[in-house]
């Protein structure tokens, strides 16, 4: 699931059930459909799976305020998952391959950073 999702600013938000949850994470840019693009990957808190169907608009005063939109969706096969690496390949209709997130210090708050692309 790709929520793009206009908020105080633009962003994707990468979503992967995880343990019976959405583990989230925020993209400031288009996530990657071809190989040789990098996007930093914010992680922000879960979601639960409810979530994953939602589009609408979140109203003003709540956290996420903004219009919410299904980019992409569809399944994923989990390929290899670590403190420092969450390999995957997705089956969606815009995101189709071998993806991979991995833990990086590149962020004013680099305990959440990561860097997702295509592998």
């Amino acid at each position: 699931m790709i929520h793009k999702h206009y908020a105080s600013h633009l962003h994707w938000d990468l979503r992967l059930e995880i343990n019976g949850v959405l583990k989230s994470w925020a993209i400031p840019k288009e996530p990657p459909t071809k190989k040789g693009i990098k996007r930093l990957a914010i992680a922000v808190e879960d979601h639960p799976l409810e979530y994953a169907n939602f589009k609408g608009i979140i109203p003003e005063g709540n956290y996420g305020a903004g219009k919410v939109e299904i980019w992409d969706k569809g399944t994923y096969e989990l390929i290899k998952k670590n403190s420092k690496e969450i390999e995957f390949k997705l089956n969606g209709k815009k995101m189709k391959g071998n993806f991979v997130l991995i833990k990086t210090k590149y962020s004013a708050k680099p305990e959440k950073s990561w860097l997702f692309f295509k592998i």
